[in-house]
């Protein structure tokens, strides 16, 4: 069986930064995710929106925070739950733009 590949368009990857950005939000305004977990929430928020850095940087930067932040045992589980899905939405984002 071959895989098919699915090309992101630029405007299609900033969608995927304005949800991302969305689901963070709601992270960071969770009182049951702990604070250092909010500290690097804001931290991956700062990372996608400086628009100085190339679009494939910031979401690389972010997948590698969020795994970080993936393997905290004080994370709970509903927000573990979002914190994948937010990698793989930031792994739709291509190399080449």
């Amino acid at each position: 069986m071959t895989a098919k590949v699915i090309r992101v368009s630029s405007n299609d990857s900033a969608e995927v930064i304005r949800q991302c950005l969305q689901v963070l939000e709601s992270i960071n305004s969770d009182s049951s995710v702990p604070r250092n977990i909010r500290r690097s929430v804001n931290e991956i928020m700062d990372i996608l929106n400086n628009e100085s850095e190339p679009l494939f940087l910031r979401a690389a930067s972010s997948i590698s925070i969020l795994e970080d932040i993936s393997n905290d045992p004080n994370l709970p589980l509903h927000t573990r739950t979002l914190i994948w899905n937010l990698s793989s939405q930031l792994e739709t984002i291509p190399v080449d733009e």
